[in-house]
Parts: C-alpha cells; sequence; structure tokens
C-alpha cells in the first residue's frame, strides 16, 4: 500500500490538502502588495517593513478567532462570512491602538479536509483583508481526524501592524468632559453566540422570521464582522483620538473600561444606543436583562471612540453614521449606564 493511501484510511487525505492550496492559492495573492516577498506554501512568510514615514516604529500585533459563531455557520452551510469575522476580530483590535495592520495568517484545524470549504474561509479572510487594507501572507490547515467532526472546524487569526509612537492611542491624555462616540456595529459581530445558541436551540428557532425582522435570524447572526481599520487611521490622521474601544466579548461593560484611566468614568446614555432590531428579538425570546445585554453583546455598537469636544464635528463629517452616546466624567467605577 502507498504511504498515501494508508494515511488517507488514518484520516488526512494529502491530495484534499493540495487541492485546496491550489483552490485559495490566487484568492490570497490577490491581498499581497510590494511588501509581500513570499509566495504561499513557504516555512515561513516574508513580508519587507517599510518605514520611511515612521520616526519611532512600534509593532503591534493581536490573535483571536470566531467562537461558537462557527456552529451557525454549519448549519447554513455558509462558510465566507467566517472568514472576514475572523480578520475583523483581529484588526479591530490592533486598530484601536492606532496601528496600521500590515499582514494576517490564519489556522484552520478541520476533522477532514474539504476544498472546497476551505476555499469558502479563506475568501472570506481576504476580502476582510482587501477591506482592512493588509496582506494574507499566509497560514495553516490542519487535518485532525477524530478531534474534530467531520464537516466542522476551528479557525484562528493573527495579524500585525505598526504605528508611530507619536500616533499611538494609548488613553492617557482623557480627561472629564471628553465625549464618547459609537461607530454602529453590523449586528452580533462574533460575540456572545453561546447563549444565542442557549436561547435559539433549534433549527426551527433559528430560521424562523421574527416580528419586525426581514428574513431568517440565522441570516442576521451571520452578518460578518464590520472592519473600522480605515475609518480609524483616516480619522487618527485628522483629530487626536484619546481612545478606542473594541465591542467584543464582555460587551460595554468589559470593553470600555480597557480605554478608561484610573479615577474616571464612562458615562453611557442607554437612550442615546441605537440598538438594531435582532438584539431585541435576542433579549425577548430568551428573557434576558438588560445588564446582561450590554455585558454580553455589543448592542448595536461595534467601537467607541473618545474624543475631545472641540473634534466631534470632524468625526461626525467623516465617519457619517456615527453619533454621540456618552461623556467621561470622574469616578471610580470606569463604566456607568444611564
Amino acid at each position: 500500500m502507498e504511504t498515501n493511501e494508508m494515511y488517507k484510511e488514518a484520516g488526512v487525505n494529502l491530495e484534499a490538502g493540495y487541492e485546496s492550496v491550489r483552490l485559495i492559492k490566487e484568492k490570497v495573492k490577490s491581498t499581497y502588495n510590494s511588501n509581500v516577498l513570499s509566495s504561499l506554501g513557504g516555512f515561513a512568510s516574508l513580508y519587507s517593513l517599510d518605514l520611511s514615514n515612521i520616526k519611532n516604529p512600534i509593532l503591534v500585533s493581536g490573535t483571536d478567532g470566531v467562537g461558537t459563531k462557527l456552529k451557525l455557520a454549519f448549519l447554513l452551510d455558509k462558510f465566507d462570512t467566517i472568514g472576514i469575522d475572523c480578520v475583523a476580530m483581529c484588526v479591530n483590535d490592533i486598530a484601536c491602538t492606532g496601528a496600521k495592520p500590515l499582514f494576517f495568517l490564519d489556522y484552520i484545524a478541520v476533522g477532514a479536509n474539504n476544498p472546497k470549504q476551505i476555499e469558502e474561509i479563506v475568501d472570506g479572510m481576504c476580502k476582510g483583508c482587501i477591506q482592512a487594507n493588509c496582506s494574507l501572507v499566509g497560514g495553516e490547515t490542519a487535518e485532525m481526524p477524530g478531534f474534530y467532526k467531520v464537516g466542522e472546524f476551528d479557525v484562528a487569526g493573527f495579524a500585525t501592524g505598526v504605528v508611530d509612537k507619536d500616533k499611538l492611542i494609548d488613553g492617557k491624555n482623557i480627561k472629564e468632559g471628553d465625549l464618547i462616540i459609537a461607530l454602529p456595529s453590523s449586528g452580533v459581530h462574533s460575540n456572545g453566540f453561546s447563549l444565542i445558541r442557549k436561547i435559539f436551540n433549534t433549527k426551527d428557532s433559528l430560521f424562523k422570521v421574527y416580528e419586525n425582522l426581514e428574513k431568517p435570524l440565522i441570516e442576521y447572526l451571520l452578518e460578518p464582522t464590520r472592519i473600522y481599520v480605515k475609518d480609524i487611521l483616516k480619522l487618527n490622521e485628522l483629530i487626536k483620538i484619546k481612545g478606542l474601544s473594541h465591542i467584543t466579548g464582555g460587551g460595554f461593560f468589559e470593553n470600555i473600561p480597557r480605554s478608561i484611566p484610573n479615577k474616571l468614568c464612562a458615562k453611557i446614555t442607554k437612550d442615546k444606543i441605537i440598538i438594531p432590531e435582532v438584539f431585541n428579538v435576542i433579549k425577548k425570546e430568551g428573557k434576558v436583562d438588560d445588564k446582561t445585554m450590554f455585558n454580553t453583546f455589543n448592542q448595536g455598537v461595534g467601537l467607541t471612540l473618545i474624543i475631545d469636544k472641540k473634534d466631534k464635528d470632524i468625526v461626525f463629517e467623516n465617519i457619517k453614521d456615527s453619533y454621540l452616546i456618552g461623556e467621561v466624567i470622574k469616578g471610580e467605577e470606569k463604566i456607568v449606564l444611564c
């Protein structure tokens, strides 16, 4: 018996792996710029760092995954949005420092290699990288029979960016009276899905069209995470962004305080928040209290900016869907929703 056939009987299909690389090669190449020096298939990725316009460069890195949102992708048999989510969770985090994402790498672990499925996942990643203006320079697909069910997988991403120290967003200059601006989310993004799956625990409940929704719930839930990189980088050239929070796991209560210095508090006015209907469906169907909603989900706010009052018009002019939700006050609580 040939070695490849023996390995295939053990659950690993090398030919499927080769086919996956063939299908994604051109898609990945579409994200390259002149800084990418390597090609798909090498042992490591090479990226030429151009620091000609950066006096004091700081490298910024981040990693994240998509979590149990993947379970819903399995149900719908739709995987391109998951790739965008994976990129977004990484690049949005590093952009919160003011960093420009340079490159992204992925890790996909599967029960059995399905080339068309891999192609769809990576296609989403390429779309996300193009939105973030960064390159998908490499990755790893690990076939792990017996560890994951056939047809299921896990995915994670890793991003690296660079910021000039003078443009670093670190929260140190936040003061009483600064404004808190919301940048809307595209939906639930990639957090809170363990609770969502507990509430909507049947296929019928996920595929139902609820009151005030125009399509099945699952389609709203799989809406890909908005990528804020270009908005942040543009704004950071025009004004001094004092603080940024990516509203991910832990919602408002965990993420907004991460950008607030000690002895200051983010005062958020709940009535000012534009909450998409999908969150109202989750709240109603799951009988979820207000605090849990704000402690689990983004509630329609994907990112919060903290800026000086004098800069608010510049923000509103350049990010048309941004709006005011609060201000910074003195206090020990770090965040108050009223």
